[in-house]
């Protein structure tokens, strides 16, 4: 004979198989969740705010791996030493997939380019030219991993929409190049249809005074490149002095340009740069084509204006939140 359960003791045997049931379908989503490695030499703090902002939007049941990388380090020897330990949320006995590896600024791709392995591969925080240089290494080609690069930078059609959006009737646009610029001048070309683009190049400090005194009176606008003038501050400010004697307004992608007297800039911050690779990751880690490098741009979200130089120039600005929904719209 077969005994006969009370309805109290049905109902707790039931709860508790309910509870099994849960706890076993928690510990198998975890466990298909795949994982992110984050390698990183700059301890700066946009760098910081990149990875803060990964943690901060991590998955339940995912992981996230740090490794702080010292120049020329392995990145074999950097986990072996590093403090920050993998933090599995649940653990299974099912395989994990293998997680994105996203390495963080111009020496931890180097360092990761290098690094063996199957696993999709991230190559964030770089600007155009970083690129240029790292994708002539045969490392760049690994016939058996996704690799994905997002420039710090928004695309140049990103920034003459910003130029476009400000100053609707104008369409002379001047910029000073260095010959490592030749790449970002190309793709400022391409996008630069209907535009009077004025280029002229200024191999040194000297010629950067020459270029900009043929330059100004020939442009409506100037743009500084991310480039070799660009990230250095005082060949940035001459661009920004040239502009302000002139009554031209100056466009970048940076807050520090729009900081120190340019006009406006379309940007991307770290935390947004963040979301927008963690997307490229996931995106590589679905992919089933043939594998191939896959560049995108930073997509800005943010434009930054400066009020005290609009006023100066006699502009009338739209709002940096209508001028953001105007530059965004493109895409």
């Amino acid at each position: 004979m077969f005994a006969t359960l009370s309805p109290t003791l049905l109902r707790r045997k039931r709860a508790i198989a309910v509870a099994a049931f849960a706890c076993a379908l928690t510990v198998w989503s975890g466990a298909s969740a795949a994982g992110l490695t984050v390698l990183m030499a700059d301890e700066s703090a946009p760098y910081a705010e990149f990875v803060r902002q990964l943690r901060d939007t991590q998955e339940a049941g995912s992981r996230l791996d740090l490794i702080r990388l010292s120049v020329g380090q392995p990145p074999a020897d950097a986990a072996a030493a590093s403090g920050d330990q993998t933090v599995a949320r649940i653990r299974s006995a099912r395989p994990v997939p293998p997680p994105v590896t996203m390495a963080l600024g111009m020496a931890a791709a180097r360092s990761a380019i290098e690094r063996p392995g199957q696993d999709p591969l991230v190559l964030a925080m770089l600007s155009r030219l970083d690129y240029e240089s790292l994708k002539t290494s045969p490392a760049m080609r690994h016939p058996e991993r996704q690799i994905g690069v997002l420039l710090r930078d928004p695309a140049m059609a990103d920034q003459l929409a910003l130029i476009d959006a400000v100053m609707p009737r104008k369409r002379r646009l001047g910029v000073v190049a260095t010959s490592e610029s030749a790449p970002l001048v190309r793709e400022l070309q391409s996008a630069a249809q209907g535009w009077d683009l004025q280029v002229e190049l200024a191999p040194d400090a000297k010629s950067l005074a020459a270029a900009l005194r043929v330059l100004v009176p020939r442009s409506d606008a100037l743009l500084v490149l991310p480039d070799m003038i660009g990230d250095n501050q005082a060949a940035t400010l001459a661009v920004l002095r040239a502009g302000a004697g002139a009554g031209l307004p100056v466009f970048g992608a940076s807050d520090g340009l729009v900081r120190s007297g340019g006009l406006a800039a379309a940007v991307s911050t770290p935390a947004q740069l963040a979301q927008q690779a963690r997307a490229l990751g996931q995106k590589l880690a679905a992919s089933t084509g043939p594998n191939a490098v896959v560049v995108e741009a930073a997509a800005p979200a943010t434009v930054r204006v400066n009020t005290t130089v609009a006023r100066g120039l006699g502009l009338r600005m739209p709002e940096e939140r209508e001028l953001t929904e105007r530059v965004t719209a493109i895409r």
